[in-house]
């Protein structure tokens, strides 16, 4: 039998049927090829997986189906070891609060790099605008128009005022998406929002520490009824690229790869080399200075990782 993992809580998955579309409760049967020793997880929601049944309809799941794409996080406790959030998907959509909790730019730059990297559209959620005051609202317009110029899409939203979910909608209809961010950031929140009955599971921010609470605390997938699905995932602190060789990362910045081009070197890496574009269109703010930063420490991540 064939099916779709809807649901994963670390040692029992939930597969939707293929055919009758009929939920069973599965199990992990036999040894599964990881992508690398350093995954935690052989399984994600979003994977097509062949299963068995045995008594008391119990699925036994045999066999992964390659996956399109992923999207990766680092494990929260082993520092060494990522762990694959969700698989084959259309849509990936970052969550942007200015505030209630704070994101900031280099989150959401490895975000867009991972989606360069493993093939994945990304459209960046600027969330909770009915809670921002005139000034706040400017400082969100300018950094859409920072990304928007370097050709990603963007959405300004609120849960709560509806400001633009029928747009949102659109773009979600017919696809599986996956939504992204902080905890506290309104991903279970815009879920119920943009299918009532769901009734997900939501909490407030800390006032301490203006940070959000964990509501979410494994994958799952949910189906909207205006066609597609979306997979809702816990919050997530920092995002992994693994297989990634250093000269490679030039490739998940747009614009840093499109101005390489123009440098005296073909084999330019960016940093301290003479007559480089990058470093030039840098001092004149073609290229913006939060995103630069992210591409050199994605790089000697990178570095680090191929000598461990």
């Amino acid at each position: 039998m064939k099916g779709k993992i809807i649901k994963s809580t670390g040692s029992w998955y939930q597969v939707l049927e293929s055919e009758t579309n009929r939920i069973f409760e599965a199990r992990i049967r036999g040894k599964f090829k990881l992508i690398k020793t350093r995954l935690t997880n052989p399984l994600a929601v979003g994977d097509y997986v062949e299963f068995q049944l045995e008594q008391d309809d119990i699925a036994w799941i045999t066999k992964i189906e390659p996956r399109k794409n992923y999207l990766i996080r680092k494990s929260v406790n082993l520092s060494k070891e990522a762990h694959i959030i969700a698989s084959n998907i259309d849509l990936a959509c970052f969550i942007f609060t200015l505030k209630y909790p704070e994101t900031s730019l280099g989150f959401l730059d490895r975000f867009l790099a991972c989606c360069e990297a493993y093939n994945i559209t990304p459209l960046i959620l600027f969330n909770k605008i009915d809670v921002l005051h005139d000034e706040e609202i400017e400082i969100v317009k300018d950094i859409e128009f920072l990304y928007q110029e370097i050709g990603y899409k963007t959405l300004e939203i609120s849960s709560y005022s509806r400001l633009n979910l029928d747009d949102l909608k659109e773009c979600l209809q017919g696809k599986t998406s996956v939504f992204f961010g902080h905890s506290g950031c309104g991903k279970s929140t815009l879920v119920n929002a943009l299918q009532p009955g769901l009734n997900l599971k939501t909490s407030e921010i800390s006032d301490t520490h203006l940070k959000g609470k964990h509501t979410t605390t494994f994958a799952q997938m949910y189906f909207w009824d205006f066609g597609g699905n979306v997979i809702d995932t816990p919050g997530v602190r920092e995002f992994a690229m693994i297989d990634i060789e250093k000269e490679e990362v030039q490739h998940y910045f747009p614009e840093i790869f499109k101005k390489r081009e123009e440098c005296k070197f073909h084999n330019c890496m960016h940093i301290n080399e003479p007559k480089c574009a990058v470093i030039d269109a840098l001092e004149t703010g073609e290229i913006q200075h939060s995103r630069y930063s992210t591409y050199i420490k994605l790089m000697e991540e990178a570095d680090e990782l191929s000598q461990k």
